[in-house]
């Protein structure tokens, strides 16, 4: 038995217990996009529709963005859908549609 109670597996038995299963797209996935988790993002389903703010989480098995929304939801969305919170030249909030991000490439932040 172990210290804390609990009976030790026979040897060379398996543990029953799966490890956590693996990342389809890594953390890499929204580097690529020019994201990291906890980006803000405004989104919308459909073109009239007004625009609902969250934040992102992951990027989904299929290659949509994975993202948070005000009500605490998980929502998998296109990335032609979403755009990114960013500053401006002069300190102003803009919005940037994330299919331009991805496309530009830039230097990535050192720390």
């Amino acid at each position: 038995m172990s210290p804390d109670g609990r009976r030790d597996p026979a040897p060379g038995s398996r543990s029953r217990r799966k490890g956590a299963p693996e990342e389809p797209f890594p953390a890499a996935g929204l580097a690529e996009l020019g994201l990291r988790e906890g980006s803000r993002v405004r989104f919308r389903r459909r073109e009239g529709e007004r625009w609902k703010e969250g934040t992102v989480v992951r990027r989904e098995s299929d290659g949509s963005l994975g993202v948070r929304d005000g009500k605490g939801a998980l929502r998998a969305l296109g990335l032609d859908l979403v755009e990114v919170r960013d500053t401006g030249p002069r300190g102003g909030v803009v919005w940037e549609p994330l299919a331009e991000r991805a496309a530009r490439s830039e230097q990535m932040k050192l720390l």
